[in-house]
């Protein structure tokens, strides 16, 4: 997705392009994301994979949900179905309040964002602060 973003409001990344330079399974990947209306395919010699809308406008929740599913820290937050005790359970509610905040956060980091931070520098081992 951050590689869409070089290319948004110009013209579509061919599939193989964005395969090769990311190194993933394109088509289940990129299926996804089209199915959750993030990308756009375009067919055609000049065909391939755009951004459906602003990257200011798509969240790293949205993407991670497209592509995995609901981030969930335990089955029994999916509903009273997946855990009948949840209702009276004084851990499920502190799970969910967690749950909320992490929902928050990726929902508050823009694609855009992503593409402009800098990468995260590695930390330095012990050997190499000596």
């Amino acid at each position: 997705m951050v590689n869409l973003v070089r290319h948004y409001d110009r013209e579509s990344v061919p599939t193989r392009q964005i395969a090769s330079q990311e190194n993933i399974s394109y088509q289940l990947i990129l299926q996804r994301l089209h199915n959750a209306r993030l990308v756009e395919s375009c067919m055609g010699p000049r065909g391939g994979f755009r951004l459906s809308r602003e990257p200011s406008k798509i969240s790293l929740r949205d993407i991670i949900v497209a592509i995995q599913g609901p981030v969930r820290l335990n089955r029994c937050l999916l509903g009273v179905s997946e855990c009948p005790r949840r209702p009276k359970c004084a851990v499920s509610k502190r799970l969910a309040e967690l749950q909320r905040h992490i929902d928050g956060y990726l929902g508050a980091i823009t694609l855009d964002e992503l593409s402009t931070s800098r990468p995260v520098k590695k930390p330095k081992t012990n050997d190499e602060l000596r």
